[in-house]
């Protein structure tokens, strides 16, 4: 199973402040913080996320079709997060909505490009 998500960053003090407010809407803070690296999440608490500065010293870039997917309860939460993201000035991918019968996501990307999407379950797999 997945432990974390680690997405690149360029500038760790604006990044940090948009996950910052992403996950305390989540109900998570910061679990670990170097000067190049912070995670947010709880420990035992099932997948985290963490920002860095690349290990090799060349600039971040977003990975094309890669993406994070935070986990909520309802679609409520879905909205919630979805519009504090644009709020903070995230690049909207797909306003928060229904995808199929049982799966409600919305999709956005951070303000160094990473993708992420905030959905839930509504019904059955």
């Amino acid at each position: 199973m997945l432990g974390y998500v680690t997405l690149g960053t360029n500038d760790l003090p604006k990044a940090a402040a948009f996950y910052d407010r992403i996950c305390g809407a989540l109900g998570v803070g910061r679990m670990m913080e170097f000067d190049t690296f912070i995670a947010w999440g709880k420990p035992g608490g099932g997948a985290g996320i963490g920002l860095t500065k690349p290990f090799d010293g060349n600039p971040a870039t977003v990975g094309n079709g890669v993406m994070a997917a935070l986990m909520v309860d309802s679609p409520e939460k879905v909205d919630e997060i979805y519009k504090l993201a644009m709020e903070l000035g995230a690049q909207d991918e797909g306003p928060a909505g229904a995808r199929s019968d049982n799966f409600y996501a919305g999709y956005f990307r951070d303000p160094d490009g990473n993708k992420l999407n905030v959905f839930c379950m509504t019904g059955p797999m």
